[in-house]
């Protein structure tokens, strides 16, 4: 199963849940402390009180108003049995409108994207300090090593340095802390921009402060993590440990500010951050930074697996390979995304060289999750029956804060900003024409009512005219009525090539909203020949069915309703087992009809993603030895437009 709740039962509150929690949750917002302040005063001839004072109430106004509120104390409550994140959010949502799947695929699709960009730019910025202690060290090839050995070890499960994340973000978070508290020593005055008077001056006096928020933007871009990461640690484990974090961050933030203030030359190339460390410290400093740094990069990987699986599940991305590494719960390693986030991330290090010109690509595509999940959120709310003034409320506040966000991060689009937008595009078409592609061929699926064919059934399993093709014939079905069924399967059966069984098994897999749901129910529509199974799977459970269907078959022969002795004389008594024959039909678009133009490109695209997903077969789990597959035509009647004359 694919249910990533911890082992540890991390919905209650322990001093192991909360460790675990701030190694999982926080890696992403917990290392910006990295390059938040750099950005801040990357092109700022000196520094001045606006400045420092404005950007750092900016900066305390926005982790209390995006992450703390916004995140914490109300998108953690929009989970669904304990799961979050922008997919978990639509499958709360009781009318799953197209539009609401729109927003869900553009959130998931930004969110990607970040998964490129933090690796690079956490990684890249924590080695660069070692340019403090040797300029002439080779930063780059330092950078790629590190990368690659991150995500060659996710093939082998990461619960042997997974354990370490905690401990380690602790120490990180009191280095944070520490750091900051010996400057705010020097300058206490500096928590006076704790008033939002500065950050309102900031924005309106200083000459670039709007723009400038894109750089304050980088403080929060990990709360989203927070929202995904729910079902991994639960709501109580977040929120406790989050007051931890925001303190440490926040006494790091105002440290750096005091440092400027009691130092207001420009030096060239400065990172406040490794500047606050003294010199003798600096060395064991980078080694944590770099630590922390692999953390983050590691929980974002890992949660570009979680978010894959779930949009898999969810048919807004096309099947592909899911391996479990481990026995651990919810571990997933996704081959197809590790190696294409690799062969991203690297090149976004080569592209750019430098983490401060990684900070222009890096925000854009995360102000759009964060967009898509305030709408979502919005429309959740109101399902809820939440007060409309209250809802007119929320939506201003966050209209402005992330409509803020958003006209700052476009400033970076010519230097940068473009790369994570054609990250995200590039994501959102392979949803588009996966969603979009399956909606247009399901609309062309036409049913039969069961009953029609009952004698059919009965008939064709006695006709001894017709060889046996299997025991039992096994198809799966995507009929929600259980007196439903294709009519393409029904075609199968009883026309393409009559296939003569003793038992008949139709298989249907239901994936429900709820995350961890793992059952089964039976139907004897003609008992001991006709007989189905709904299967009902949580979107986070694998849907191993050829395992489940032996568990159902042996849970159904200890009930005595069925015998599974070998129909063949010579075999049943030696006690041989019978046999099944898995059918898979694969259904094609045919070239004798036209498509409108939106739906020809969307068929296009659904092409091109069929290229690099997996088919039923394996995405079920199915025994390729006991599969015979067969494509059927997708048929749409569609008269012609003038008759053809016979002229002999």
């Amino acid at each position: 199963m694919s249910g990533t709740h911890h082992p540890s039962g991390l919905s209650k509150v322990t001093f192991a849940g909360l460790l675990i929690t701030i190694g999982i949750v926080f890696g992403d917002i917990g290392t910006s402390p990295l390059y938040v302040v750099k950005a801040i005063i990357s092109g700022a001839e000196h520094f001045d009180k606006l400045l420092v004072y404005g950007a750092l109430s900016c900066v305390f106004w926005t982790l209390t108003l995006q992450t703390t509120f916004k995140y914490v104390f109300i998108t953690l409550r929009a989970d669904n049995h304990g799961e979050g994140g922008i997919f978990a959010l639509f499958a709360l949502m009781k009318k799953k409108s197209v539009w609401a799947a729109v927003l869900t695929m553009i959130g998931g699709s930004a969110l990607l994207a970040d998964g490129v960009i933090t690796p690079s730019i956490t990684v890249t910025s924590s080695i660069e300090g070692l340019r403090l202690i040797n300029p002439e060290i080779p930063v780059l090839p330092v950078v790629l090593i590190i990368i690659t050995a991150l995500f060659f070890v996710q093939q082998f499960g990461t619960n042997f340095i997974g354990k370490s994340f905690g401990p380690m973000m602790v120490v990180w978070f009191g280095m944070l802390a520490v750091l900051g508290f010996v400057q705010l020593l020097s300058y206490p005055e500096i928590l006076n921009a704790l008033n939002p008077v500065h950050a309102y001056n900031f924005l309106t006096q200083h000459p670039h402060g709007f723009i400038l928020l894109g750089a304050v933007f980088l403080c929060t871009t990990g709360a989203e993590a927070l929202y995904s990461d729910l079902g991994h640690c639960g709501i109580k484990n977040i929120r406790i440990s989050w007051i931890f974090v925001k303190i440490t961050l926040l006494l790091n933030y105002f440290g750096q500010g005091a440092w400027l203030m009691n130092h207001p030359t420009l030096v060239q190339d400065l990172n406040p951050f490794y500047t606050i460390m003294p010199s003798w410290f600096l060395f064991p400093g980078i080694l944590i930074s770099t630590a922390a740094a692999i953390i983050a990069s590691q929980a974002l990987i890992t949660g570009s697996y979680t978010l894959i699986s779930e949009a898999v599940s969810m048919n807004f991305w096309p099947k592909i390979k899911v391996l479990h590494p481990t026995t651990i719960k919810g571990q997933v390693y996704i081959p197809f995304v590790n190696w294409l986030l690799w062969v991203f991330v690297c090149f976004v290090v080569l592209f750019f060289q430098e983490s401060s010109n990684m900070e222009a690509a890096y925000g854009l595509s995360i102000t759009i999750t964060m967009i898509m999940t305030s709408m979502l959120v919005i429309h959740y709310l109101h399902e809820k029956n939440v007060h409309y003034t209250i809802l007119v409320l929320l939506t201003v506040v966050f209209g402005t804060i992330e409509g803020s966000f958003l006209i700052a991060n476009l400033h970076k689009f010519p230097n940068g900003g473009w790369l994570s937008i054609v990250l995200a595009f590039a994501f959102l078409l392979i949803m588009v024409g996966w969603f979009f592609g399956r909606r247009i061929k399901n609309r062309h699926i036409s049913f039969s009512n069961v009953n029609k064919y009952l004698h059919l059934f009965e008939d064709l399993s006695h006709d001894k005219s017709i060889p046996q093709i299997a025991t039992n014939l096994v198809y799966i079905i995507k009929a929600n009525n259980i007196y439903q069924i294709e009519s393409k399967i029904m075609f199968s059966i009883f026309n393409k090539q009559p296939k003569r069984a003793q038992t008949y098994w139709l298989l249907h897999v239901d994936t429900v909203d709820e995350p961890d749901t793992f059952s089964y129910e039976v139907n004897q529509i003609i008992p001991g020949t006709l007989i189905r199974i709904d299967f009902h799977l949580g979107f986070k459970i694998e849907p191993r069915i050829n395992l489940y269907f032996k568990e159902v078959l042996k849970d159904m022969v200890a009930s005595g309703e069925i015998k599974l002795s070998s129909s063949y004389e010579s075999l049943k008594k030696h006690h041989l087992p019978a046999d099944f024959l898995f059918v898979n039909l694969d259904r094609i678009m045919t070239q004798d009809y036209k498509l409108s133009p939106w739906e020809t490109m969307v068929m296009g695209l659904h092409a091109f993603t069929r290229l690099f997903s997996i088919n039923d077969v394996k995405a079920l789990g199915l025994d390729s030895s006991s599969v015979i597959e067969e494509k059927v035509p997708i048929s749409i009647e569609r008269p012609l437009n003038r008759k053809i004359k016979r002229i002999g």
